[in-house]
């Protein structure tokens, strides 16, 4: 076998196709360690992606993997109904020789596969205008063929991931104990978070009443999630299902939004460079009302302005809160870095909400 040596131990235990004749480091990734596979048998050749799963990051990979091969299935049953290329619109996953979606190996170390998607590739930047359409087209559809999977019975992989009051509650608390003395330097970031408790509790609030359906979300919905086609340059597959759990739909249109609509960078110094940009964030809303394709509710359609607004919102409170501890969490890689990356999340949620009246014009515009 040609390129990196795999223990054979985890080769074999996988269903490929043929004989393994090459395994490469693959992608852009820094979570798992993934390799592609080359597999000959007579004249075919076919690629798998094999992973070991990252420990650290993800505590428990059995529960993960659950979550994983059941939206798999679903999706691959929904996209024979309509007879699409179930091969090429979803992950497959690849079982092991006993049925199961991993392999936990004589290390302790959990390894998952999946089938290669040829023929298309993925982006960690816009390129154009019609890729972040797509994006959205893609993660829209996402939404519709899942509207009717049981979401509540997914494993919710990380706990109160979008919780808003919760996150502000950690901040309160990081900002009580002050342990790395930095709250008298960012008494404007601190007040700018806690003059907005209330906008804190809207999502969470309305879900907690039953006005917000829990939903199957993605929960990484960037750019470098979605396959778009080498040939047409459409969007034909959401990958990277680690994060896959119950949800609300708004807040993964929300988080597209407060990445991919933004006129500068995350870490941007020059506050003056941040904003939503209205034709960027118009061109996801059309895309993502096209994909969901009626799946949504009538609440959910307008909320969407607020879940750009939100999950631009608890992203800055992450960013601070983890400031005042010491940055632990997020890597950083230059003193302050994690202030500036606050700093531009809240110039962008008061630039949203000065242009909400426009934001929900637009989605009355589409949804209709």
């Amino acid at each position: 076998m040609k390129g990196i040596q795999i223990d054979r131990e985890i080769i074999d235990m996988f269903c490929f196709s043929g004989e393994v004749v090459e395994c490469v480091p693959f992608g852009s990734g820094h979570i798992n360690d993934t390799y592609r596979l080359t597999c000959r048998r007579k004249e075919e050749t076919k690629y798998f992606i094999l992973q070991k799963m990252n420990r650290n990051v993800f505590k428990n990979p059995v529960e993960l993997m659950e979550n994983v091969k059941g939206v798999t299935t679903w999706l691959r049953r929904k996209i024979l109904e309509a007879g699409g290329d179930e091969e090429r619109e979803t992950l497959n996953v690849v079982e092991t020789r006993d049925g199961m979606p991993y392999y936990l190996d004589s290390r302790g170390e959990y390894w998952r596969a999946y089938l290669f998607i040829e023929r298309a590739s993925c982006f960690d930047v816009v390129k154009n205008e019609n890729d972040f359409y797509q994006s959205a087209v893609a993660f829209g559809h996402f939404q519709r063929l899942l509207a009717d999977y049981p979401a509540e019975t997914l494993h919710e992989t990380i706990a109160d991931f979008h919780n808003t009051p919760d996150r502000l509650r950690k901040f309160r608390e990081a900002v009580d104990a002050d342990i790395c003395g930095r709250v008298a330097e960012v008494q404007e970031e601190i007040r700018f978070a806690l003059e907005r408790e209330e906008l804190a509790h809207t999502l969470y609030d309305l879900q907690e009443s039953g006005k917000l359906p829990l939903r199957v979300t993605h929960n990484d919905t960037k750019l470098n999630n979605i396959m778009i086609d080498d040939t047409t340059g459409k969007a034909i597959c959401v990958i990277d299902l680690d994060t896959v759990m119950p949800g609300l739909s708004v807040n993964d249109f929300g988080d597209s939004i407060r990445f991919g609509a933004s006129t500068a960078a995350e870490d941007e110094k020059d506050l003056s460079m941040v904003s939503c940009d209205l034709h960027l964030y118009e061109l996801y809303v059309k895309g993502f009302i096209e994909g969901c394709a009626g799946s949504l509710t009538e609440t959910e359609l307008d909320l969407l302005p607020m879940g750009a607004i939100l999950m631009t919102f608890e992203c800055g409170i992450r960013f601070l809160t983890d400031y005042l501890e010491g940055d632990h969490y997020f890597k950083i890689h230059r003193e302050g870095h994690n202030l500036d990356r606050c700093r531009t999340q809240f110039k962008l949620v008061a630039d949203m909400e000065e242009k909400l009246p426009v934001m929900k014009e637009i989605v009355n515009k589409y949804k209709n």
